[in-house]
């Protein structure tokens, strides 16, 4: 006879958080599911290092709770009884099981939430939603904060939650420093022979998990060497790699959080976003343990690197949730320029003449990740001047990055990169030329096309295009406070001048697959 439980609880690949009060203390009458599903295998063409990283992450998760005493299945992708899909299998464990209660925490995801309370509706037994007990705020504080008013400014939110959390703050919640945000002081670029620490990189054996994938058919994108997996899978490697970036990175975090070079793919940045993003560690914990070690180690390490690091977690990656939970579903939809283009074919590959991209793609294919000016400056900023459909955008970024689930992907994507809501999320489109890339990286270098030259057959593609996307959104954008100096330039270029920029901005667009 089969065993019965009372309570079904549910846990997302992204609910790895053994802090959570679910695991205080075993219960005997309560069964703990995890599932792999096609629906989330195969909803973006996602990097195989990040299939395998989450599924590895899930798998010790759930060893994890059986050690603890917690009643726990794991469903694999290749189990004869796995349906493939989240409401199916919870239907067929609930029937085996005389399961006469089911429990979820809230999912992060829109459209993950609203397929858990449409299978909740379905049901004719007790249902209970809880927290995640992950973030600093509730799904909706933001857009409480915010209420009543036309513009939502991060700087705003990031200094109402340094106050709230009392993070870098005096007794009279004065942010220490005197100031709030240090960000002019970390736009420097990588100078010339400096060697940055070496990234701290893991060796996760997960070739059981590539050969699910592989014999699934599942379709993947870039590149994995099964035997060393770099990523952290549980707690302890997440741990590790916190104090292995306090020790290694913050003293030089800030100054250098906006280079590239093409030498360095980890920089002095954290890389703990999966870690964060699958709940392996938790925002409060890292901030925490970040400002303590920088208390203790003032004098190596300068307030503008703690407060750029705290404003990622604390400010940005909190407000885009926020504004994910304020503006979604509509979010996914919107076009503010009516973009249209297909993705060049060499987002998918790498093979472009354009050093920066070529760089930035090949280092996102080989390790599941680029750094945030990367995403920004690089490769979103050649999407939004190409004019390609944020659809496109989107799933490009969803399925590259080891960290990329959507509540955080498509705020960053669609809102700040592409600009397609129309400055919800931006007071101005993040554009640049070929001189902010120079400026920021040694990318140009050896470079095929010039930086210097906007016109000639071999001039950089980021300098027509850059021009050319202003002038054919002028109606939109001309009165824009912040892009007031551009079109000044721009009106007093020669005609001839224009004319020439704006035809070889014809030529990139026409011929997009060549650059």
């Amino acid at each position: 006879m089969k065993k019965k439980y009372k309570i079904l609880r549910l846990i997302l690949g992204d609910q790895l958080n053994i802090e959570h009060s679910w695991f205080k203390k075993a219960a005997p009458d309560t069964l703990h599911v995890m599932m792999e599903v096609r629906t989330e295998t195969d909803y973006a063409w996602h990097h195989i290092q990040k299939i395998c990283a989450f599924f590895a992450a899930m798998e010790n998760f759930a060893e994890l709770l059986n050690d603890k005493g917690f009643n726990t299945i794991y469903l694999k992708l290749d189990d004869a009884e796995n349906q493939q899909n989240f409401s199916e299998n919870l239907s067929h464990i609930i029937k085996k099981f005389g399961i006469e209660e089911f429990d979820y925490q809230l999912p992060d995801e829109y459209r993950l939430d609203t397929a858990l309370q449409k299978f909740c509706n379905t049901l004719k037994i007790k249902h209970s939603v809880f927290d995640t007990e992950h973030f600093y705020t509730k799904r909706h504080e933001m857009a409480d904060l915010f209420s009543g008013k036309k513009e939502f400014l991060m700087e705003s939110f990031y200094r109402a939650m340094r106050k709230k959390h009392h993070v870098l703050v005096d007794d009279g919640d004065d942010p220490q420093g005197g100031q709030w945000n240090f960000d002019a002081e970390n736009r420097k670029k990588l100078p010339k022979n400096h060697k940055a620490n070496p990234p701290l990189l893991f060796e996760n054996d997960v070739r059981k998990q590539l050969q699910r994938i592989t014999d699934a058919k599942i379709k993947t994108i870039g590149k994995i060497d099964a035997k060393y997996l770099e990523w952290p899978i549980n707690r302890a490697q997440s741990l590790k790699l916190l104090k292995y970036f306090c020790e290694n990175g913050l003293q030089l975090f800030g100054t250098f959080q906006d280079a590239m070079h093409t030498e360095e793919w980890s920089l002095y940045h954290s890389r703990l976003s999966f870690s964060m993003n699958t709940k392996l560690l938790s925002p409060i914990e890292v901030v925490n343990y970040a400002i303590e070690y920088w208390r203790k180690n003032k004098t190596s390490i300068a307030l503008n690197q703690i407060e750029g690091f705290i404003r990622q977690i604390l400010g940005w990656r909190e407000y885009m949730r926020g504004i994910y939970w304020m503006k979604m579903p509509e979010f996914e939809t919107l076009n503010f320029f009516n973009h249209s283009r297909k993705l060049p074919e060499w987002y998918w590959n790498g093979e472009t003449n354009m050093n920066c991209l070529k760089h930035s793609i090949n280092q996102s294919l080989e390790f599941a990740y680029a750094h945030h000016i990367q995403r920004l400056m690089v490769t979103g900023n050649f999407a939004l001047l190409a004019g390609i459909n944020p659809d496109e955008v989107d799933f490009w970024y969803l399925g590259i990055y080891v960290d990329a689930i959507q509540w955080v992907e498509i705020t960053n994507t669609r809102g700040m990169s592409q600009y397609a809501d129309g400055g919800i999320i931006g007071s101005k489109p993040y554009t640049g030329s070929a001189n902010y890339i120079n400026k920021m990286s040694n990318y140009c270098e050896k470079c095929k096309y010039n930086r210097n030259d906007k016109i000639g057959d071999n001039s950089c593609p980021f300098n027509s295009l850059y021009w050319d996307f202003h002038d054919r959104n002028r109606e939109k954008l001309q009165h824009n406070y912040r892009l007031g100096m551009v079109y000044k330039i721009w009106d007093k270029m020669e005609a001839e001048t224009k004319h020439a920029v704006l035809k070889r901005a014809e030529y990139c667009l026409e011929n997009l697959d060549k650059l």
